[in-house]
């Protein structure tokens, strides 16, 4: 899902935040927000560290690319991981919901980090994309070893 639909998703989110729990404050609807987005930090990273693409431009760029060569794959029925994302895995997650106990603030970060990860999996489904994605970091790293 491209980053503009996670940034208006993630406004909807917290718009419906505050009407229904107005109490939550400000800070913590702005954590909401924009951890339903940032968490894509790691598709820059990625651009950056295989790609060379350091400008936001080129970066986006370099993922067009990767999209472009997925649908030639797709077509020949080929099915390839993508990059890795820490940030999407299961485990990074837990550590933020995890410190979401300890500190309330990371408990909002955590709602947004989970609404961003829905949406990836609605768009990874409904585009018969499930296979891009490796959810859990120890499987990743132990295809690594």
């Amino acid at each position: 899902m491209l980053p503009r639909w996670h940034i208006f998703w993630g406004a909807v989110l917290t718009a419906v935040l505050f009407f229904f729990i107005p109490d939550v404050g400000t800070l913590n609807l702005i954590l909401v927000f924009l951890s339903s987005f940032l968490i894509d930090f790691d598709h820059y990273l990625n651009g950056v560290w295989k790609g060379k693409a350091w400008s936001l431009r080129k970066n986006f760029e370099y993922h067009k690319e990767i999209g472009k060569n997925e649908k030639k794959d797709l077509n020949k029925g080929i099915k390839r991981k993508g990059d890795f994302h820490l940030f999407h895995t299961v485990e990074f997650h837990l550590l933020v919901g995890l410190l979401g106990v300890l500190w309330i603030e990371f408990y909002y970060i955590f709602i947004g980090m989970v609404f961003h990860s829905l949406l990836d999996v609605i768009y990874l489904v409904k585009f018969g994309r499930m296979h891009r994605r490796e959810y859990f970091f120890f499987n990743w790293l132990v295809r690594k070893i």
